[in-house]
């Protein structure tokens, strides 16, 4: 493989990479209102010579280059979060800015410059005559990863009916590729009371200190849950509380929270409920135990609804699409390091429900995400681009 040529056609595309990101991040593209988002990046795969480029039924964007045998996917959530405080941004998250490293803006690291290292990998690939019979390429953009992570997978594999032979995750990775995560899980836990006057308490049945009881149990828990070795342990928070009462004179009748739950290697969504379920003052006070569902319109006004239940993924050291991923960087930029993701990425659905191989490199950094003054550095966009590019070929020869 002529990894020199590879790593030279990245560099000659910063500058359009560059004016790409900054496009998109000039278009707000929160979770559901990603319609410009998805057009402005069909534009750009059409005007590269994507040889199909498909808006799906959910509003995610597909662009496929190549006709070979093996389907190879790069997928790239486009939506971003809000941009919170406005006071702790040194500069306009719409606008952003540039300087002769970095680029700047909402959604920069988190994570719209994977979807432009994917998008100009794939034209490396066909500048340089590396798409062949064996391999087909499909980078997707897709939609309200950061409301539900994987729901538009769940989408695309049952809906689309596509299923690559593995996938690229192209979130943020600090340089380092990625193998795996934690899943996640968001849980309620309901206690009913009785109210009565605020004047005379023993009247009634306070929710809220049933609540607080069921408090203590769950910051006990999240010190015993199950530690791997690679993920690390399990964890467990509370997130949200939430009470009905009469007036602010009165006791409440029911206190309600949002457990965060992070699912480590061997745990599942069963047995982290039997754990709060089998809290004792969770019995003790016959509070009810549920998963929240997720069941907000895409910009396409499509409801797709799913449990807020996202699995565990793990891709060993020795399968093939790591093994691809990481000659493809040695090739090109020396010896990487292979860790793991801190947060969540669509690959609970594409590994974690669908057993679709996951492999993760990505330009930005993690500590980028959801923060003010997110930026990424445009050497990253080439990196990317270039191992991007090369991958396939390699995977495909060692197959």
């Amino acid at each position: 493989m002529d990894f020199k040529s590879i790593k030279g056609q990245a560099e000659k595309y910063e500058s359009s990479m560059t004016k790409f990101l900054r496009d998109l991040i000039a278009i707000p593209g929160e979770s559901c209102g990603e319609k410009d988002v998805i057009n402005r990046i069909a534009q750009e795969m059409e005007m590269l010579g994507f040889d199909k480029v498909e808006i799906d039924g959910m509003g995610n964007i597909l662009g496929y280059m190549g006709n070979g045998e093996t389907l190879i996917g790069y997928d790239a959530h486009i939506d971003t979060v809000g941009l919170g405080e406005l006071s702790n941004w040194n500069f306009d998250p719409y606008k952003g800015y540039e300087n002769d490293e970095e680029i700047g803006g909402r959604g920069a690291s988190d994570q719209l410059g994977g979807i432009v290292s994917a998008t100009y990998g794939a034209k490396i690939m066909k500048d340089l005559g590396l798409l062949s019979d064996k391999y087909t390429v499909l980078v997707t953009g897709t939609v309200q990863e950061e409301d539900c992570d994987g729901l538009c997978w769940q989408y695309i594999y049952n809906e689309d009916k596509v299923k690559p032979e593995f996938v690229v995750i192209t979130e943020p990775t600090n340089g380092n590729i990625y193998r795996g995560q934690r899943g996640r899980m968001e849980i309620r836990v309901e206690v009913k009371g009785v109210s009565c006057h605020g004047s005379a308490p023993e009247r009634g049945d306070n929710a809220i200190y049933k609540m607080a009881d069921i408090l203590q149990e769950v910051r006990v828990l999240n010190d015993n849950l199950h530690y791997d070795e690679f993920l690390g342990k399990g964890t467990i928070t509370v997130s949200e509380i939430f009470f009905n009462s009469p007036s602010r004179c009165a006791v409440a009748d029911m206190c309600a929270i949002s457990l965060d739950r992070r699912l480590t290697d061997g745990e599942t969504y069963e047995s982290a409920l039997e754990e709060v379920r089998n809290l004792p003052f969770v019995k003790k006070y016959n509070a009810e135990v549920s998963m929240y569902k997720y069941e907000r319109p895409s910009y396409t006004d499509l409801v797709y609804p799913t449990d807020c239940y996202f699995p565990t993924w793990v891709i060993p050291e020795d399968a093939p699409a790591t093994k691809a991923m990481v000659e493809a960087y040695k090739g090109m930029y020396g010896e990487p390091k292979v860790d793991k993701w801190t947060f969540s990425t669509n690959g609970v659905s594409i590994m974690g429900r669908f057993g679709i191989p996951c492999i993760g490199f990505g330009p930005g950094k993690e500590e980028e995400a959801h923060a003010p003054n997110e930026k990424t550095w445009k050497a990253d966009l080439v990196r990317c681009a270039a191992v991007y590019a090369a991958m396939p070929t390699i995977y495909c020869k060692n197959k």
